[in-house]
């Protein structure tokens, strides 16, 4: 799923013009609209060098919002820079704040709802090469709500 669109070389430093904002790197859509649900997520790349091969972003969720429920191949480690949010990761709910990491092994459920009045902030590193994010079956989501905890995090409940 790698976009091999030429581009500009990449400066070797971007200074932070305002929080959480970065000279040459664009503010993104997080997904197409209608192509999965999540609600109030922006992303931006980083870091998408060839060299490299992986790929660092920043997501940011705003209050009320969240990342959509999705599995795949390739796994993610996640640091939260800012703000707070409940945590979907397989069968385990958490919460997680500044400064908190989240690892996301491969073909794991996984899904970020931000808790309280500010926005949830953080960065993501991916492989260059990755898959496409699936979404739940009917099947798979019957399986998450028979977990309590899980039923309540979909639900927008306590968990």
């Amino acid at each position: 799923m790698r976009d091999d669109t030429p581009r500009a070389p990449t400066p070797h430093v971007r200074r932070q013009t305002a929080p959480q904002r970065w000279e040459a790197v664009d503010l993104m859509a997080y997904k197409e609209e209608g192509e999965a649900p999540f609600k109030a997520v922006s992303r931006q790349i980083l870091f998408s060098e060839p060299w490299l091969a992986g790929e660092l972003r920043y997501f940011e969720v705003a209050p009320g919002g969240h990342t959509t429920l999705e599995r795949h191949e390739h796994a993610h480690g996640v640091m939260i820079l800012t703000g707070a949010a409940l945590c979907l990761v397989g069968e385990e709910v958490r919460r997680v704040e500044a400064m908190d990491l989240v690892s996301i092994p491969p073909m794991t459920w996984h899904q970020f709802r931000t808790e309280g009045d500010a926005p949830m902030g953080f960065l993501c590193m991916v492989n260059a090469e990755r898959d496409r994010p699936q979404l739940p079956t009917d099947a798979d989501m019957d399986g998450l709500r028979a977990l309590p905890r899980v039923a309540a995090f979909l639900d927008g409940r306590s968990a």
